[in-house]
């Protein structure tokens, strides 16, 4: 048990328990390394931050570039300092800092972090595995109270999983692009397209020889290592990580590519979001991504009343996302291929985060069938695997999905943010990974990127970044952009009660599949107000 010090207060939103069927078995090792990123408030002085209701899809937005962000929402180098003093005088060393990000970086040993922020860092078995954990809340000193907003990286339990599966049918992302009339004339030559993974890597070579097996061109590629991740190619993640590459690239032909790696932890999600989206540790000439898919996740609860993420971790990736909008960055999520059960096993429904998010877009599952030259039918994807989407837990329902009849949760009635809002082929594409090829991977991991795909054309044809979308997508021409899924197909899983696909907005499919030509269309008429620059 931690003994807490007078002079010290908790920090709130970062209480930890244990790893369901997880036990201690001992102290963590004393002389154990490791780093720690601790997130600050905003500037005392920064103007209010535009919430969900400021983005009406018929009015222009504001917008801002990376170094006037920083400048007017980022941290004050006067409290980034004063953490800095707080972790010398423990012994802590600084390892970054950035005002963008408002996090500075400190490592040094279990036994100093121990001392430094008051827990009883510990080695915890569970069936999930090993980990460093802590249980209750961090603390620090008082003088810090109102400074800090979240510490992570103390405890390193898995927070990611990958939601890619296998599956019956397989088509290539061009035919199916083409199938749902994406603007492949559209050069994306000038566009980044940032992926976020959590493990594994890829081979440039492997990437050459996909392209030119599909008579496409590669593209630029590069990647980012965050909290001391690499591309680090030679285990199962490869498979997601040249399944994000490869979608991607085909749709978008012409953009660059950069692919950002961090641990599978709280910590490494904070950290991962906070750099694709402000752009930061990018190789010299190259542009701060536009458009991110993510194609991970993690159950939102464990079990009712036991949060898997931290509130303070939650916090911060929201809060991220939502300066995504400011900057005009465009985020995809997958919904996952687990059903309502979400691999939590407790007989209730769930959704993952991100993918509840409500500033991000949330991309589910479709199966294509009977293709005949441009027709085919589509349905839920509910096979080898199944669509997440359902209720979120943890957010409200936003402004503009109040009048999308979203279904109250099936566990216990409440009212919340609803997911998917948008979904697509789901069901396999063959990929070349670790010199060979791999067919049927197949998941709503490669609807993310397709449609990160399609926002890069979109927005190398109106000149400009799109930004956040959802009010646009909850604001359209229905019949003419979505192609309805309305099969009564279900996402229950594992014995968790589920929903089902119904005519209009569901929890399975959200609108259904995205005709991208008549998207643009959409965007370069009647919303193009909505993407004029803003002059700060």
């Amino acid at each position: 048990m931690a003994q807490i010090p007078p002079t010290h207060r908790a920090v709130t939103g970062t209480e930890r328990v244990p790893v369901p069927g997880a036990n201690r078995v001992g102290a963590a090792d004393p002389k154990e390394k490791l780093t720690v990123s601790i997130r600050v408030r905003r500037r005392e002085d920064a103007p209010p931050i535009p919430d969900l209701k400021d983005y009406p899809p018929s009015s222009p937005r504001k917008r801002f570039s990376r170094e006037e962000f920083a400048a007017k929402f980022g941290a004050s180098q006067g409290d980034l300092d004063r953490v800095a003093e707080f972790g010398r005088s423990y012994g802590l060393q600084v390892v970054e800092s950035s005002i963008a990000r408002r996090t500075i970086v400190l490592s040094g040993t279990v036994e100093q972090m121990n001392r430094a922020f008051a827990v009883d860092l510990g080695r915890y078995e569970s069936p999930r595995g090993s980990y460093r954990g802590r249980e209750g809340a961090v603390h620090l000193p008082k003088e810090l109270d109102g400074i800090v907003e979240g510490v992570f990286g103390l405890d390193n339990r898995q927070m990611a999983k990958r939601v890619s599966g296998g599956g019956p049918y397989s088509l290539a992302p061009r035919q199916v692009a083409e199938l749902y009339q994406f603007p492949l004339n559209v050069d994306a030559s000038g566009q980044t397209i940032g992926l976020l993974e959590f493990g594994g890597g890829y081979n440039a070579s492997d990437i050459q020889t996909y392209f030119g097996n599909q008579g496409l061109s590669a593209p630029p590629l590069a990647s980012v290592g965050v909290d001391g991740a690499t591309n680090s190619p030679g285990d199962e993640a490869d498979v997601e990580v040249a399944l994000d590459i490869e979608v991607a690239g085909a749709i978008a032909q012409g953009a660059a590519i950069v692919v950002y790696f961090a641990p599978f932890t709280e910590q490494g999600w904070v950290d991962i979001v906070s750099t694709a989206i402000m752009g930061e540790n990018l190789l010299p000439d190259w542009k701060a991504p536009s458009v991110i898919s993510i194609s991970w996740g993690w159950g939102e609860l464990e079990s009712l009343g036991s949060f898997a993420w931290t509130q303070a971790a939650i916090n911060a990736v929201d809060q991220t996302f939502q300066e995504a909008a400011m900057l005009g960055t465009t985020v995809f999520v997958a919904s996952g291929d687990n059903g309502s059960d979400c691999q939590v096993g407790d007989g209730r429904a769930h959704v993952y985060y991100p993918a509840s998010d409500p500033w991000i877009t949330c991309c589910g599952g479709t199966t294509i069938q009977d293709i005949i030259g441009d027709a085919f039918s589509e349905s839920t994807w509910n096979d080898d695997g199944v669509t997440g989407g359902g209720i979120s837990d943890i957010f409200p329902v936003p402004y503009w999905q109040l009048w999308a009849n979203v279904p109250v949760s099936i566990n216990d009635g409440h009212s919340g943010r609803g997911i998917p809002d948008i979904a697509g082929y789901a069901d396999g594409y063959e990929i070349y990974v670790d010199g060979s090829s791999v067919g049927q991977v197949a998941g709503t991991s490669e609807t993310a990127p397709l449609y990160a795909g399609l926002m890069a054309l979109i927005n190398a044809a109106v000149a400009d970044s799109v930004g956040y979308i959802n009010p646009i997508l909850y604001n359209l021409n229905l019949d003419r952009v979505f192609r309805d899924i309305s099969d009564g197909g279900s996402n229950a899983e594992s014995g968790a009660p589920g929903y089902t696909s119904v005519q209009g907005w569901d929890a399975c499919t959200g609108w259904g599949s995205v005709n991208g030509s008549a998207l643009l269309n959409a965007i370069e008429t009647a919303l193009f107000a909505m993407i004029l620059p803003t002059l700060v």
